[in-house]
């Protein structure tokens, strides 16, 4: 399989391709703050259980993506989270990796906190993302040695590629602050946090501990972090530690489609994502736990607050892949 793709121009179809998924989430939605149209062809059903949600428009949306992508690059393998088959394996091949609604929940409760979430990888390497809340209108992408950046998208856009092509006017490098100020401690952090669809077990004593340590205060053996935030997109997530409107982002039970694209635009914002548990600095895009620490400049604070990050970890997270 010929490898030499241009990732630039890969870069501007998957922003053609987010800003077309994008207006068909917004014209499903009766509002951006009611996303169940009156006829009810929208209403979600579940998948593990109750908290795993799925709508027609998630699948609509990836079968419009998966079918655009495969035929402008039929050589190139696809995965899904409304398509992907248990033990599907990530391989080392030329591989987009999609979420077509990351935020399926906020979607449905019309919380406009949701994005289409574009990644490609090599190697199993995250190289290429893109990252669009069809609500708000943030467009994030990035290309690994290239930088990433945020545009403001003004309306409902149904665009083709020669519309968006290249790094445009508008596009605003990350992060938004230059220089990135330095990182001095959890207890100067906004840190994001999910809930995930898994309520019981280890891995949710881990989470609800661990967020109890975060939050409390010094005198209580805590962090005392300047306050959480459980928003509801891994995608989204990263993407606002990227641009520094957040400063960590801690999470275990997410797939490769909810972190591949935003791990592109947080590590070309001087970003890092080490495992959620302590200990491992490098991890794969398909580990399923993650921490993600802003850039600063010089990298300054930077290694030191993971590490005091996961000296407030209170047990292990494991998940099957």
């Amino acid at each position: 399989m010929d490898h030499n793709i241009n990732l630039g121009a890969l870069r501007d179809h998957l922003i053609a391709i987010a800003l077309n998924a994008g207006a068909m989430i917004t014209q499903a939605s009766s509002s951006a703050t009611a996303s169940l149209p009156a006829d009810g062809t929208n209403n979600p059903s579940t998948k593990k259980n109750s908290a795993d949600l799925v709508t027609e428009t998630d699948k609509a949306v990836e079968d419009f993506i998966s079918r655009d992508l495969k035929t402008t690059y039929p050589n190139c393998h696809f995965m899904g989270e409304e398509t992907y088959v248990p033990g599907q394996k990530l391989g080392p091949e030329p591989t987009f990796i999609v979420d077509p609604i990351d935020g399926t929940t906020n979607f449905v409760h019309g919380w406009p906190y949701v994005s289409v979430s574009l990644g490609f990888a090599v190697g199993r390497e995250p190289v290429v993302g893109v990252v669009y809340n069809p609500f708000s209108g943030r467009l994030y992408h990035g290309v690994k040695g290239r930088g990433s950046f945020v545009r403001i998208v003004r309306g409902d856009r149904v665009a083709e590629a020669a519309e968006v092509a290249g790094e445009a006017e508008e596009d605003r490098r990350l992060p938004l602050r230059q220089p990135a100020p330095p990182l001095t401690g959890l207890d100067e952090c906004v840190v994001a946090i999910e809930y995930g669809s898994d309520r019981s077990g280890e891995n949710w004593r881990t989470k609800v501990d661990t967020w109890a340590a975060l939050g409390a205060s010094k005198d209580e053996g805590g962090a005392m972090v300047h306050s959480a935030r459980a928003l509801g997109s891994a995608a989204l997530n990263l993407c606002g530690v990227a641009e520094g409107t957040l400063d960590a982002y801690w999470e275990g039970g997410c797939w490769a489609w909810d972190v591949c694209a935003g791990w592109v635009v947080l590590k070309e914002a001087g970003g890092v994502i080490v495992d959620g548990n302590p200990g491992r600095w490098e991890i794969p895009v398909d580990h399923r736990k993650y921490l993600a620490v802003r850039g600063a400049e010089g990298s300054k604070g930077q290694r030191e607050l993971v590490e005091e990050f996961w000296g407030f970890v209170k047990g292990r997270m494991e998940y099957e892949h």
